[in-house]
């Protein structure tokens, strides 16, 4: 497990991460990849260097300091665009392609499904990964959890 004694992390002048190792070894342009981004967000962080070679492994993101784990936060939620749904509004027919209307945590938005086979279950806990046509993720945290209305589309397709 990587410790704040392993490695130094810090912005350059452009923005980018830099990671100094425990052995002096500079890293630019290092990027945080998730190994479990939806089991497991908070842990199996891996910082990868600019040739796509992992250059520090942490275990934990809560064990490293406030400093350190708000920088990796932040360029976690650049990388990571998934809006959540929380509504279901409107879906243009039952089959597909449909377009469907939803409300997100990020707002409004409007998406085509092209197949049924872009649902897919994650887990047991009733998250879903819905793929739209344009290849953004949106994910529904608990699909049970959803209003009635909400549910009662969305059932049409699982």
């Amino acid at each position: 497990m990587a410790t704040l004694e392993d490695f130094q992390l810090q912005r350059d002048g452009f923005g980018r991460l830099v990671l100094t190792t425990a052995d002096g070894m500079r890293h630019e342009g290092v990027l945080p990849v998730r190994a479990f981004p939806l089991a497991a967000p908070d842990e199996g962080i891996s910082l990868v260097n600019a040739e796509g070679r992992e250059a520090v492994w942490i275990d934990r993101l809560a064990a490293l300091p406030a400093p350190v784990r708000a920088l990796i936060a932040e360029e976690l939620a650049q990388r990571d665009f998934s809006p959540k749904i929380q509504r279901i509004r409107t879906v243009s027919t039952f089959s597909t392609p449909s377009l469907w209307e939803v409300d997100t945590d990020r707002g409004p938005t409007r998406f085509e499904l092209k197949g049924e086979e872009d649902i897919r279950r994650v887990g047991n806990d009733g998250m879903l990964m819905i793929a739209s046509s344009h290849g953004i993720f949106f994910t529904v945290p608990d699909w049970r959890a959803l209003d009635r209305g909400s549910r009662r589309l969305l059932e049409r397709f699982l």
